[in-house]
């Protein structure tokens, strides 16, 4: 009997534990980084609260030091919002290459995050913006922009150095947030 609840109490921990590591909202859980170019969305209420949002977009996600272009679908209990300038959003693969959770803030609330679920379409390109106008470019193209330019959000340079030299303009991939 004793054996019997102790084995009851160990895996109501384990499932606990597992339930933590699924929500976790440790940015640190989050190696790879989104960053939303746009989206639309939908919001339902109940009352005066949101109770669903759901939509789609285009995003670049940023793993292994290139950047994809991402099409993407959400369902999630709040809204998501695109991103501001070159800002990412704290990522990690649920179903590699069909699901990312990401981790998004509480706007309102420093330091607070909830996370959404969302289902992906991985491209073999990279989504750009210039202008408001989107494009792409190649992965390598945008490597070598990420490279000239010291960008890589998985790393914590977030913002790129203005700095650096740009190729002529017909060489030049446009760069992956509008200015």
């Amino acid at each position: 009997m004793r054996l019997m609840r102790g084995c009851v109490v160990l895996a109501a921990a384990l499932g606990m534990a597992a339930g933590v590591q699924a929500d976790s909202r440790n940015t640190a859980d989050y190696t790879l980084r989104l960053h939303i170019f746009r989206r639309s969305e939908t919001t339902f209420y109940h009352h005066e609260w949101i109770d669903d949002a759901k939509g789609d977009g285009r995003a670049n996600l940023f793993e292994n030091g290139a950047a994809h272009g991402v099409d993407f679908s959400f369902d999630c209990g709040r809204k998501i919002r695109a991103s501001f300038g070159y800002e990412t959003y704290p990522a990690r693969w649920k179903k590699p290459g069909k699901q990312l959770t990401v981790l998004f803030p509480e706007f309102g609330k420093s330091g607070s995050y909830f996370t959404c679920t969302i289902n992906t379409d991985v491209k073999d390109f990279a989504y750009t913006e210039k202008n408001g106008h989107m494009g792409s470019t190649s992965v390598d193209d945008f490597k070598h922009w990420m490279v000239a330019h010291n960008y890589d959000p998985e790393h914590g340079r977030d913002v790129p150095n203005k700095t650096a030299p740009e190729p002529a303009a017909e060489d030049a991939p446009p760069s992956p947030a509008s200015h």
